[in-house]
């Protein structure tokens, strides 16, 4: 509102000051130096005409800056006028564009303004405006107090434009730079919601889904046992499918924000859960052989300590599914600027289970590692074993 109301202030002011010195200058145009009498001619009428049109179409100067300052620089170069519209035209012109359409605009203003200052300084010196700084005593003199009157007229709208640009392009360069962030950010909580996703149903449902294959061999006595563990096998292997694919629209679109006051999210694994993690996996059948070297595992950072977490999660559920009755050796070492270690080997199933989706785990491992600056390794280590090696930073903290 304050705005609206200083810029319709502005641009009355504005109006008025060229009808004025559009007045001003008729006057002094028609008028015989001497007598009060008056030598009206068409040209001076004319322009005075033109300049008011002009001077009323500053209205609409912000709208159509170059249709304006085109209308303004008529008079001043083609008949007997002031250029103060124009001027005026030039500084809303300047705000709006830059470049060559800019300049040109500033150049013909120049024109029109240095003619109407020498007509100005050509009138006798009691009917001139300029004639206390501009030398009449000789052309080159006249000439050059002209051309830096001209110039000095032109830079003021032109600067005053120019700045007003140059604040625009801040605010808008800033607001861009504030929309990439948040596309950036809204891009990495979509990463991290496909990797937890990933890891925790994931890991769960592969589980689920080795605990109901035991169970159909194990109760081959008992017909509707085995239907159900046949059932429970089938739906965690479609629950998985159809998990990879939400995975996929999570990594390559874009979703809604979270809804303010809605539920918290779980507290998120750390390093003193790896234990447990190790006695689940135990309890899916997976033979683990863990050693766990770590100095100040309570000082390590959450997001490390949920990375390490949900990568050797996901190498372990990877050695269920893939080299199922295969054991695995777990090392997790490392402290405060050392880094921190993982390592999960395996023995290679002599025959490769297959298994729908296989790489989009290690996708969202080689994710978190990378955000967090660290290393992976992940494939045969030679013909008989498979080691996944992941590296983190873990920064000491300050003394």
């Amino acid at each position: 509102m304050g705005r609206s109301v200083l810029g319709v202030v502005c641009t009355v002011l504005a109006v008025a000051a060229s009808v004025l010195t559009g007045i001003v200058n008729v006057s002094l145009e028609i008028s015989l130096p001497g007598t009060d009498d008056l030598h009206v001619t068409a040209l001076p009428v004319l322009g005075w005409l033109v300049g008011i049109g002009a001077s009323v179409l500053l209205v609409w100067r912000w709208r159509w800056p170059l249709v304006v300052t085109g209308v303004a620089v008529v008079p001043p170069l083609l008949l007997v006028a002031d250029s103060l519209a124009a001027l005026i035209a030039l500084a809303a012109l300047a705000t709006r564009f830059a470049g060559w359409r800019r300049w040109s605009a500033a150049a013909l203003v120049f024109a029109a303004t240095g003619l109407a200052v020498w007509r100005d300084a050509s009138r006798p010196e009691d009917m001139s405006l300029t004639a206390t700084w501009i030398s009449a005593e000789t052309t080159g003199a006249k000439l050059i107090g002209v051309a830096v009157t001209a110039a000095i007229y032109t830079a003021v709208p032109l600067t005053l434009g120019i700045v007003r640009y140059s604040l625009t392009e801040k605010r808008r360069l800033a607001a861009e730079e504030a929309a990439l962030r948040d596309q950036v950010a809204r891009r990495e909580e979509q990463a991290r919601i496909a990797r937890e996703m990933h890891d925790v149903l994931g890991h769960r449902l592969s589980l689920l889904s080795l605990q109901a294959g035991a169970l159909e061999v194990t109760a081959a006595t008992t017909p509707d046992a085995v239907e159900a563990a046949k059932t429970v096998r089938t739906t965690a292997r479609q629950s998985l499918d159809d998990l990879r694919q939400v995975i996929g629209v999570l990594r390559t679109s874009g979703f809604a924000d979270r809804a303010p006051g809605g539920p918290a999210e779980p507290p998120q694994p750390m390093l003193a859960d790896i234990p447990d993690l190790v006695a689940g996996a135990r309890q899916a059948g997976l033979v683990v052989n863990v050693t766990i070297l770590l100095d100040q595992a309570s000082t390590a950072p959450a997001p490390l300590g949920t990375a390490a977490y949900r990568i050797l999660q996901e190498a372990l559920t990877n050695v269920l599914r893939h080299a199922p009755g295969a054991p695995a050796e777990v090392l997790v070492r490392g402290g405060p600027g050392a880094g921190l270690s993982l390592e999960v080997v395996n023995p290679l199933p002599p025959h490769p289970v297959p298994s729908p989706g296989s790489g989009t785990g290690l996708t969202g491992v080689n994710e978190r590692i990378s955000l967090l600056g660290g290393t992976l390794t992940a494939g045969p280590a030679d013909e008989r074993t498979f080691a996944l090696r992941a590296w983190l930073p873990w920064v000491a903290p300050a003394p």
